[in-house]
């Protein structure tokens, strides 16, 4: 049975096998991201703080190609899904930060969802090759292969690490703070 917290996020399971155990922080910390970010505005997920230039909605677009690189192209081998296929990443290698101004905060709310949602497809199929030891198809620059335990890892490593920038964009805007 799930544990859901007073901020709705699913508890991650204190005794369970590994896959449940990775699972479970990396849906944790994408309900963590997702309360960052919840009720807010264009103006909200446009703010900045101090002399960073990180919006809430760059962050969110941000995760929504890390979901779609990771478990779609280079897990799976899949071509990039539409919003990422004719970025012309050599002139902005942060288009995703950028272009994310330009977007109404419904897109960039189904496009993170609608990534995540995609990631969990990707995750079921690469289970059903080998577990957790799935190597993906695409190679790191060193020719390397990780394998979708290393990829869920690194996922629950790039939530956290935004879900702590997202903690202090989220208080300099409306003051909300928690976790």
């Amino acid at each position: 049975m799930t544990v859901i917290d007073d901020q709705g996020r699913p508890e991650p399971p204190i005794a369970a096998t590994e896959l449940d155990t990775l699972v479970g922080f990396l849906e944790y910390q994408r309900a963590t991201f997702e309360w960052k970010c919840a009720g807010l505005n264009s103006a909200g997920l446009n703010a900045t703080t101090a002399s960073s230039s990180m919006t809430l909605g760059g962050m969110m677009k941000h995760l929504a190609l890390n979901e779609d690189s990771w478990f779609s192209e280079r897990l799976l081998g899949r071509d990039p899904a539409d919003e990422w296929a004719d970025v012309d990443w050599d002139t902005d290698m942060d288009w995703e930060w950028h272009s994310a101004a330009d977007d109404s905060p419904e897109r960039l709310r189904r496009l993170w969802a609608d990534a995540v949602t995609h990631s969990r497809a990707c995750v079921a199929t690469a289970l059903e090759r080998d577990g957790l030891d799935t190597p993906a198809v695409g190679a790191l620059r060193d020719g390397s292969h990780v394998s979708l335990r290393w990829i869920l890892v690194h996922l629950i490593e790039e939530y956290a690490r935004h879900n702590g920038h997202a903690d202090l964009l989220r208080e300099s805007i409306d003051g909300e703070i928690g976790e």
